[in-house]
């Protein structure tokens, strides 16, 4: 069948929004799943097209990740048919494919508050929706948790199924492994579904893949497996070595899912997960077999359903607002660079001048810019899949044969490999390079992307080299010093989004490691800012001058280590110093508290503040607006300078 052109797609949407005398659509008799339940099996291929109509035009309201939502339409009404949700635990890796689950699950009427302002989560989120048993953001989590719910049922004596869907993608990371391997050596019945959208691990083959599916997912294939395993352990170990490879050989050529089943899992699959009539029966079998761990080898087609999503290279995974017509997305005016592409083409100019300069990066490559990089020095440039802790170690076996590696990875994500972090590279003091890329507040994916914590548990690590850029320009110059240090590691850290549109430098230059820059000289208040966050202290040292309060601005570059000689200068010629820096608590502020407190600068009377994240966690909205709400704008220095100085009239003004 052909897809079904764009402007049908539109039309099918207005028809069903605006056409009263038309049937009502039977989306729209859906409130919950225990509705959904009730529709005969023969309409779920019409649901399923009406709900793949509605995440479109949803996502072309908010912006949001829609391919992967597409591709798992028919899964979704399929699981949600077949098993008892909530009382069944569905559980969605990542949460990128979760919009069509929402629509589904009780939150229609809100599914054009996708990752607004006090709307809905972009990803499974368990205080938005007893149907989100687990809430996730980063890949590779759900086995893990499924097993954990899994176990805690069947110690409560419950029967209720555990099934735990994950991308091909996903199934790249290391915690996935560990997770089948545990579950395989255990007897709790766990269902995972492996939606493979992309790499096609072991692809269909038409009407016998779907009739073996269907068999090896029945009852009687797990009573003849178990009755033949059992008589594989009483035979002569002879016979039971030759039983045991007839057993291999046999679901090698049937299905390709020895691995798994290697592994302790019943192998399901491949199938076609577009195929409703081919679905629902397998995932019957496989939910009344209670048998598990059993894993289903689910195909689907990113995107599906909607042409320019289908053909896009991208698949359509995150997008803008955009027009259903067309497909094109709206696009921000940009008045300056983004920090991303500042980055991706100083490196670029870095590795033109030295061969040894090498990228890393974990399937990030377009979202950290190394696609560019890419294109320059294919053969330089190394993706490691969703491997973080791979790719750290991976970076540091790099380094220690004289290259130098540059990792680029997301502050959120740098997370997952912080152990290598600490064992791999800080120990060994091997220059790894850590470009640390959406610092800072995200905003629309919320706290799970946000690069709220890199500066703390990398601060706590000696000698151990952190930067962060003021502005692009700044970030050019740091791509340089990172490529000049060479006898320890370090980090280098910058946000999502564009520049501030300064003049860009012809070159980076190398900065001296550990010292600031003075960026405004004044007399009674130090505002010292690291990162991003300067040109608000720029404008909060404005706003007190009109107060009367003459402020000095100093951007720090760097964390560590600290410039400890502009500190006691400030702090010998300032009545408060306050720091101001995008991170959360231990960071920053924390150094130069520790580092004034070591040397008694606040004995001597001096008034310090830390202008930090707060010390929770920032839902999503606009990264201004999340911003604010976290007191790191000028009118939220200006109210902790005014406090600090007890002005509790001027406070007053700065609040009303």
């Amino acid at each position: 069948m052909q897809p079904m052109p764009a402007v049908a797609v539109t039309r099918n949407v207005q028809d069903r929004r605006v056409d009263k005398s038309s049937k009502t659509p039977l989306l729209d008799t859906i409130r919950t799943p225990e509705d959904l339940r009730k529709l005969d099996e023969r309409k779920l291929p019409q649901l399923a097209a009406e709900l793949r109509l509605e995440t479109i035009d949803a996502v072309s309201v908010t912006g949001g990740h829609l391919g992967a939502g597409l591709g798992v339409v028919e899964l979704t009404v399929a699981l949600h048919w077949v098993f008892d949700t909530p009382r069944d635990r569905l559980i969605w890796d990542v949460g990128h494919q979760a919009y069509p689950h929402k629509i589904l699950t009780g939150r229609r009427d809100r599914i054009r508050t996708l990752r607004q302002g006090g709307g809905l989560s972009g990803f499974t989120k368990r205080a938005e929706s007893e149907y989100d048993p687990f809430g996730a953001a980063h890949s590779s989590t759900s086995i893990s948790a499924g097993l954990g719910m899994a176990v805690a049922r069947d110690l409560d004596g419950r029967d209720n199924n555990v099934i735990a869907v994950i991308g091909d993608g996903a199934m790249s990371a290391g915690m996935a492994y560990e997770a089948i391997n545990n579950a395989g050596a255990m007897d709790s019945r766990l269902i995972v579904i492996l939606n493979d959208n992309d790499m096609s691990i072991a692809p269909p083959t038409g009407a016998l893949s779907h009739y073996l599916a269907r068999t090896t997912s029945s009852g009687t294939y797990f009573y003849v497996r178990d009755i033949a395993k059992q008589l594989a352990k009483v035979l002569p170990k002879s016979w039971e070595r030759r039983a045991a490879r007839m057993e291999e050989y046999t679901r090698h050529l049937w299905q390709g899912g020895a691995w798994f089943e290697e592994l302790g899992f019943y192998y399901v699959g491949p199938i076609d997960g577009h195929d409703l009539p081919s679905l629902l029966p397998i995932l019957k079998n496989v939910r009344d077999a209670k048998q598990g761990p059993v894993l289903v080898h689910v195909v689907t087609k990113k995107g599906k359903g909607y042409p320019p999503a289908e053909a896009s290279d991208d698949k359509y995974h995150g997008v803008n607002r955009f027009n259903v017509i067309t497909g094109d997305q709206v696009k921000a005016k940009a008045n300056a660079p983004s920090y991303t592409k500042v980055f991706a083409e100083s490196l670029i100019a870095e590795a033109r001048k030295d061969d040894k300069v090498v990228a890393v990066t974990a399937a990030m490559p377009s979202g950290t810019g190394l696609d560019l990089f890419g294109e320059a020095f294919p053969k330089r440039i190394f993706d490691v899949g969703i491997a973080e802790q791979h790719a750290v170690t991976f970076a540091a076996g790099l380094a220690t044969e004289g290259y130098k590696p540059f990792c680029a990875i997301y502050s959120t994500f740098l997370q997952r490999g912080y152990d290598q972090v600490v064992h791999d590279v800080a120990i060994q003091r091997l220059p790894v390079r850590f470009a640390i890329d959406r610092a800072g507040l995200v905003g629309a994916d919320g706290p799970t992307h946000a690069g709220s914590f890199d500066l703390a548990y990398l601060g706590c690590l000696p000698d151990f080299v952190i930067m962060a850029a003021a502005d692009e320009a700044e970030l050019v110059h740091m791509v340089a010093t990172a490529a000049a240090l060479d006898d320890r590691p370090c980090a280098f850290r910058y946000p999502r989004g564009e520049g501030v549109g300064v003049e860009m430098p012809a070159e980076g230059v190398p900065l001296e490691i550990g010292r600031g820059r003075i960026v405004r000289e004044g007399t009674t208040v130090a505002l010292v800012s690291l990162g991003t966050r300067l040109a608000e202290a720029l404008a909060a040292a404005d706003q007190l001058a009109a107060m009367g309060l003459s402020a000095t601005v100093a951007d720090a570059r760097f964390m560590k280590p600290l410039d400890t000689a502009m500190l006691a200068r400030l702090a010998a010629n300032h009545e408060i110093l306050v720091t101001v820096e995008e991170g959360g608590l231990g960071g920053f502020g924390a150094h130069v508290l520790q580092h004034l407190a070591s040397t008694g600068a606040l004995d001597r009377g001096l008034k310090v503040r830390t202008v930090t994240l707060p010390d929770t966690f920032i839902d999503h909205d606009k990264p201004e607006k999340m911003y604010e709400r976290a007191g790191l704008t000028a009118p939220g220095i200006v109210a902790t300078v005014l406090a600090a100085l007890g002005r509790e009239q001027g406070l007053a003004n700065i609040r009303a």
